[in-house]
């Protein structure tokens, strides 16, 4: 089976859909799948330095990069147009089995999703959480005139449509999508042991021993409201809570501004960390913190917190975190209202409670490494394929028809 990965970018600015794409389309090819990406040299603001136009070897994948069209125009370069990438896929798509188009309302995946309906070459289409209330909600007319003109005979036509979540099934049906829905979440890899993580993380920043550490791990954008936790921990240090926050993820650099800026308005400038963008060093952060927080307005799924969870962290979520309910059904985490004083609450709730953060620690960190396996996810993947190019319906077990009812 020989299947194709389309994405607008693996660049790690992008964040969680183009790390998740990477470690898919990896671990297809563990269990003996012939999966490749074809993408474009975007990296958020900056591109990546990669050879265009030939199959690459790219984070262990195979991968076709692209010119990305690159106007000082943020929104046209954000729709990361590419004409080569076009004739690449004119000419190239029809050598596959089946398509995987990963995201909406960019070029590379409208464009992919009308050459394979054109050339009658199978498809799924992976939202990526684009059809959440928040997200939908941004440029909402923009993106209904989008829709009607490309998205959505892409989306209705579509051999399926790929979720990670029931929720995000849930936003699919709820948008009037026609294509049957599946639910296959995202795979986790496994973090390296980090003997005393904890003492070394404190060491690093030379936070006192005693004082816990909240960590804010995504990007940092509005969606994921770091202002929200912010004014959350300054309400708690006015109670006299010792603590300390790390922010790491990058970020618009005017927004990032802005938040550095409210940190040092709230009193809370010389107890908060900014990193900035952390690869190697994930590992380190995660182990060695205490509590793990994102009070996102969306998320499809959500990779980080999963992450989180993996190694035993407790986490906060927001309900829009759409892993939220198999946190809540495991006890893995507190979910809570997007609010400062409930958000304030919870995390107070953890740090005066070691016990309460072992506990939910150990029962998410059960949960994800059963759950979130990367082979899991394959094997999932790989029966939906083989259902979809022998015309049969959807594996029982991850078909999502009973929500449409």
């Amino acid at each position: 089976m020989k299947v194709l990965h389309v994405i607008p970018s693996v660049g790690s600015l992008r964040g969680g859909t183009s790390t998740a794409v990477l470690g898919t389309v990896k671990a297809l090819r563990t269990i003996g799948i012939e999966a490749e990406i074809v993408t474009t040299n975007d990296n958020s603001y900056e591109l990546l330095d990669v050879p265009l136009g030939k199959k690459i070897e790219y984070e262990q994948n195979p991968v076709y990069f692209f010119s990305r069209f690159s106007p000082p125009l943020n929104p046209i370069r954000e729709f990361c147009f590419s004409a080569d990438l076009t004739r690449w896929l004119w000419q190239n798509i029809e050598n596959y089995d089946l398509i995987e188009i990963h995201s909406l309302f960019s070029y590379a995946c409208s464009c992919s999703g009308v050459i394979a309906r054109l050339k009658k070459v199978p498809y799924i289409i992976n939202v990526h959480g684009q059809f959440s209330p928040w997200v939908i909600n941004q440029k909402r007319l923009k993106k209904e005139i989008y829709a009607l003109i490309v998205e959505r005979a892409n989306l209705n036509q579509a051999n399926a449509i790929h979720c990670t979540t029931i929720a995000e099934a849930e936003d699919v049906i709820n948008f009037g999508i026609q294509a049957p829905t599946f639910t296959v979440p995202l795979g986790i890899d496994p973090l390296i042991e980090i003997p005393e993580a904890q003492e070394k993380l404190h060491a690093l920043y030379q936070i006192p021993k005693e004082t816990p550490i909240i960590l804010f791990f995504s990007r940092i954008h509005p969606k994921k409201r770091p202002d929200l936790l912010l004014k959350s921990l300054a309400k708690l240090v006015q109670q006299g809570i010792d603590l300390y926050l790390i922010l790491a993820g990058a970020g618009d650099p005017d927004y990032v501004e802005y938040i550095i800026t409210l940190a040092a308005e709230l009193g809370l400038k010389n107890r908060t960390i900014f990193p900035g963008f952390i690869t190697n060093d994930k590992a380190l952060f995660l182990r060695g913190s205490d509590v793990f927080v994102l009070p996102s307005f969306g998320e499809n799924f959500g990779v980080a917190v999963a992450e989180a969870m993996t190694v035993g962290l407790p986490v906060i979520v927001t309900p829009e975190v759409q892993i939220s309910s198999e946190i809540a059904a495991k006890n893995a985490g507190i979910i809570v209202e997007g609010e400062v004083k409930a958000l304030a609450e919870a995390i107070k709730k953890l740090l005066v409670s070691a016990k309460l953060r072992e506990d939910l620690g150990a029962n998410g960190k059960k949960f994800a490494n059963q759950r979130y396996t990367w082979d899991t996810v394959a094997h999932q993947l790989v029966s939906v394929y083989k259902s979809i190019l022998d015309n049969e319906k959807l594996p029982p077990h991850l078909n999502n028809k009973n929500l449409a009812a």
